[in-house]
């Protein structure tokens, strides 16, 4: 009995060892990926002939992140700027100078469930992930 449970638990471990570092890689690309679309958007919008990130932009980030493996409806963006006014309308763009700040965040869904299988703290599902950035815009009207 004693040899049975030390199999037992022996394989859970060696199961864990091998298949953790490869969803820790899909948590680090996902951050990654937010990270890297974060930035590509404040580039467009805080540009000379932005000053903006409209919904069109936003739509299209989401088409960007859905080919990576990302659920477009889960994501969620937060627009906003240093000195309050809004950032997202292409009709008044940001001047010169002020700040635009982007967050993007995405849950963890279910990707370490198995972490809590064998004992780990880990986030609830409903727990995001997040990238976040901050421009000087550059339009000047």
């Amino acid at each position: 009995m004693k040899q049975i449970l030390v199999f037992i638990l022996f394989a859970t471990m060696l199961c864990w060892l091998m298949f953790a570092p490869v969803y820790k890689h899909v948590l680090i690309a996902r951050q990654a990926m937010l990270q890297k679309e974060v930035d590509y958007l404040l580039e467009i919008g805080a540009n000379g002939r932005h000053g903006y990130i409209n919904e069109a932009m936003l739509a299209e980030s989401r088409t960007r992140l859905a080919e990576s493996g990302f659920v477009p409806g889960d994501l969620v963006y937060t627009v906003e700027t240093d000195t309050g006014v809004s950032a997202i309308t292409a009709a008044a763009p940001v001047a010169r100078g002020t700040g635009m700040r982007l967050t993007i965040t995405y849950p963890y869904h279910r990707l370490m469930v198995i972490d809590r299988l064998i004992g780990v703290t880990v986030p609830a599902e409903t727990d995001r992930m997040g990238a976040a950035g901050m421009k000087m815009s550059e339009y000047v009207p």
